[in-house]
């Protein structure tokens, strides 16, 4: 490490600029000891949340409209039913009932 620091400064001798530099940065480099080893998994770890906080939400919008769709189609047709006088106000609403108190699968 030394040699390689050395070779990038360009000093060969120990009286010029490498005699001004600590012996920390000249034996462990910018990043003393090693101590903040960990804040490299930071990055990384923010990412993977960033993209499963999407893909959380995505798949949850996904379902919810999944399942809205799937009732107003069915309370959909009972509405225009009703709209056309082919059922009604009480079988609308006895129908309407129905559909909203069955799960959707």
């Amino acid at each position: 490490m030394f040699t390689a620091f050395t070779s990038i400064v360009g000093e060969t001798t120990t009286g010029g600029t490498l005699a001004q530099v600590p012996a920390a940065v000249a034996m462990h480099g910018p990043w003393g000891d090693g101590a903040a080893w960990p804040f490299f998994l930071l990055f990384p770890l923010f990412w993977i949340l960033v993209i499963g906080l999407f893909i959380f939400i995505g798949r949850r919008t996904w379902r919810c409209n999944h399942h809205w769709a799937a009732t107003q189609g069915a309370e959909g047709v009972l509405r225009e039913r009703y709209a056309r006088g082919e059922i009604d106000e009480t079988e609308f609403r006895q129908r309407l009932e129905v559909l909203r108190s069955q799960p959707v699968t």
